[in-house]
């Protein structure tokens, strides 16, 4: 039996395999990798671009290091002339991911999934061109279903294989309530990739059985199956959480230059080179030759890290920025020299004021009780003294100097 691989020139397999070992660089999973490898090849034959999907539940549309991993995936992809779709679940979104979760989600209004997709739309626009994607809102197809439409639906999954989600399984278990339109969400997921007639679909590992449901609904419904890229799922600053904005373990992509050079310099020694493949854009050859030098020790992880921290911003914010970053990194840190971009508040002048109620009053921390927690970490300084008593109190004179942590300044004056 002839295979699409036989009816290709020697250039064409090159270039098959070029892109194979491109978009398969730094993926978690694969399934399954041949049927990647035929797509790729069946592309080129017929010079027609594949379908990548990425699906979105814009309920947290603040983009961090953690969702670039994936968008740098469909960077690649679209760089090699393939099409990204990107669906926004405005109808999904009213249901919410049920993945991960042990109590089901809030249900999103109309208005917040259009408020949040734009702000996803933005900060995309940093990684993707997005005037050649392709944008989608699945409440064009699945808001007109018809009742009879969704029971045929659901006919073509048991719950048994619903059954086999992790969180599902613990849920039962452990005797907590599972909403019957919680099943619905992978139906829904899967049934997108049947109307986009998607070739492969992105996700974090995570995803993996609402990825393959649209493998199953496409077979269901007689179309040609897509594959499933996952890619890993990169830890925060604390190094063993995933990147989350509510473990506060994150780089923002909208964050000010120096706030992320000052927190990319903070990644564990042990994930830099997971960092520069996941949350990069260099290539290949530099990558490994980085690992190499790292793992002889001809690169000092310092300025492994200074290179991960000047090239992140300069991803999103540019060289310019970059290089600004990076001095006054250096200035500060390295030199113990004072931010000269310090915000200035007035205080007034002569009353004392405990450091405790100070913090919190100027927002450097966001309770009473992790002010207190800040203080007895070695956290604060007051004018370079570190702060250890957490009944302190202070009187602001002629200025006075608030440090928290390494990146926090504020300058106070008496009003």
């Amino acid at each position: 039996m002839t295979s699409v691989f036989d009816t290709l020139t020697k250039e064409q397999h090159r270039e098959v395999n070029r892109q194979f070992s491109l978009f398969s660089m730094g993926a978690a999973v694969i399934i399954p990798e041949e049927e990647l490898k035929a797509k790729i090849a069946g592309s080129i034959l017929t010079n027609k671009p594949l379908r990548i999907k990425l699906g979105l539940d814009p309920s947290a549309p603040d983009v961090h290091l953690g969702h670039t991993v994936v968008l740098n995936k469909l960077r690649q992809f679209q760089e090699n002339g393939h099409l990204i779709q990107l669906i926004i679940g405005d109808f999904t979104g009213r249901i919410g991911d049920p993945t991960g979760k042990s109590a089901a989600r809030k249900q999103l209004t109309d208005e917040e999934v259009r408020r949040n997709a734009e702000t996803y739309f933005r900060q995309f626009g940093k990684v993707l061109d997005m005037s050649k994607v392709e944008l989608h809102y699945n409440s064009k197809w699945l808001a007109p279903m018809q009742f009879e439409d969704i029971i045929r639906l659901s006919g073509q999954i048991t719950v048994a294989r619903l059954m086999e989600r992790d969180d599902f399984e613990a849920r039962l278990a452990q005797g907590k309530p599972i909403s019957l339109h919680e099943f619905f969400y992978p139906l829904m997921q899967g049934y997108d990739s049947v109307v986009l007639e998607s070739d492969i679909e992105l996700g974090g590992t995570d995803q993996q059985f609402n990825i393959l449901m649209g493998r199953h609904f496409q077979e269901k419904f007689g179309k040609e199956k897509q594959v499933a890229l996952l890619m890993p799922l990169l830890e925060g600053l604390d190094g063993i959480e995933k990147m989350s904005k509510s473990k506060n373990n994150y780089i923002g992509i909208d964050e000010h230059p120096n706030e992320m050079y000052g927190k990319a310099m903070s990644v564990p020694d042990a994930l830099m080179h997971k960092f520069f493949e996941l949350a990069t854009n260099l290539p290949a050859d530099q990558l490994q030759k980085l690992k190499r030098d790292m793992e002889d020790g001809v690169l000092h992880p310092r300025d492994a890290k200074m290179l991960l921290s000047r090239t992140i911003v300069e991803m999103y914010h540019g060289a310019e920025a970059a290089g600004m970053a990076e001095h006054r990194f250096q200035s500060i840190f390295q030199q113990g020299a004072l931010p000269e971009d310090m915000p200035e508040v007035r205080w007034p002048g002569g009353k004392p004021v405990s450091v405790v109620e100070l913090l919190t009053a100027l927002k450097l921390a966001p309770s009473k009780s992790e002010a207190r927690r800040l203080i007895q970490q070695g956290g604060v300084k007051l004018n370079g003294a570190k702060v250890t008593d957490t009944q302190l109190e202070c009187t602001i004179g002629e200025e006075l100097i608030v440090q928290v942590g390494k990146r926090s300044f504020m300058k106070l004056r008496a009003d």
